[in-house]
């Protein structure tokens, strides 16, 4: 078997890049740093925003991976002058974003955030009828992205005793296609949305959509914020059509951790019945494990000649 060899221009810690080293088979044979190596043969490069000069310097290469889920902003333009190259997505996070696209909609289910923030006042009144507690067993969750993080997301919802309807770009067995939401919104009691941001995706859910919602669903977001009309799920908010939302993900992004960016237009952070998160419901204590993991597995099936593992088709955004 042939020498593949890989250049990672991501550092870790010396104890996470023991660990891929061990995972990879004889015939992967890998290189890391900020700074290509000279010469340049590598067929493969482990990028997340890779620049043009990254792609020109090896005319062997035939291979990114992005070693996180999705496409960088610009990137398809980019790659589109190397056509020839192809783009494979690590999803090691799937399992995380699941797990946090369930606590988000048992807070909001069960109102913890008002009832957490009154309780640190020594406040009991959501004992009473202030904040009402929903049963979700028995009631319908509607996930829509049918990838890694969707399916794991309707095991936990079945495993609740909820009826699970999943929606996928395609109609295929058990999964719904796009073109049913209008009529599969109206039974949705949680509207759990995993979809990646794509042409398709960006504003899917508008006005009409979030109207078509039952009185009193909760509405959950770990895919990305643009999916969701802004404007729409506030006013329904607000309104008390919608229970309430729980909100991983944004329409706005500060440039570091330092910066104090609002993450909407719209205040979602003065209202009750929103639980917010700043898009980190992917990272956990093992996250490194799990991508060094995942991303020794893609390796290997590349240097076994596979190159549908985890590819990416451009044309779709995904």
């Amino acid at each position: 078997m042939s020498v593949l060899r890989v250049h990672m221009l991501h550092e870790f810690d010396e104890e996470v890049l023991r660990d891929l080293r061990e995972r990879l088979d004889s015939c992967v044979e890998l290189t890391v740093g900020r700074e290509l190596p000279d010469p340049a043969d590598f067929e493969v490069l482990v990028a997340g925003r890779p620049e043009r000069r990254h792609l020109a310097a090896s005319p062997r290469l035939s291979a990114i991976v992005i070693p996180w889920a999705g496409v960088a902003a610009g990137l398809p333009q980019l790659l589109s002058e190397h056509p020839d190259v192809s783009v494979h997505n690590l999803h090691h996070n799937a399992q995380p974003t699941a797990e946090t696209a369930l606590a988000l909609l048992l807070a909001v289910a069960k109102s913890l955030g008002p009832t957490d923030r009154e309780m640190r006042e020594h406040d009991w009144k959501a004992r009473g009828r202030d904040h009402p507690s929903l049963l979700l067993a028995g009631r319908t969750a509607l996930v829509l992205g049918s990838g890694a993080v969707g399916r794991r997301l309707g095991e936990m919802c079945r495993a609740l005793s909820m009826d699970v309807i999943a929606v996928g770009r395609e109609a295929r067995l058990g999964v719904h296609g796009a073109g049913d939401l209008a009529g599969l919104l109206p039974r949705a009691d949680a509207l759990l949305i995993c979809a990646p941001l794509t042409p398709e995706t960006e504003g899917l859910i508008g006005a009409a959509e979030v109207s078509l919602l039952p009185r009193g669903a909760v509405v959950v977001n770990v895919g990305r914020g643009p999916i969701v009309d802004e404007a729409a799920l506030h006013a329904a908010l607000v309104s008390g059509h919608l229970h309430g939302a729980g909100l991983d993900v944004w329409w706005r992004y500060p440039q570091s951790g330092e910066d104090r960016t609002p993450p909407a237009d719209h205040a979602f952070w003065d209202l009750q019945n929103v639980v917010l998160s700043p898009h980190k419901g992917g990272f956990c204590d093992a996250s490194d494990r799990l991508r060094m993991q995942h991303l020794a597995e893609l390796l290997n099936a590349l240097g076994r000649g596979d190159r549908t593992a985890g590819r990416v088709d451009l044309s779709r955004g995904y």
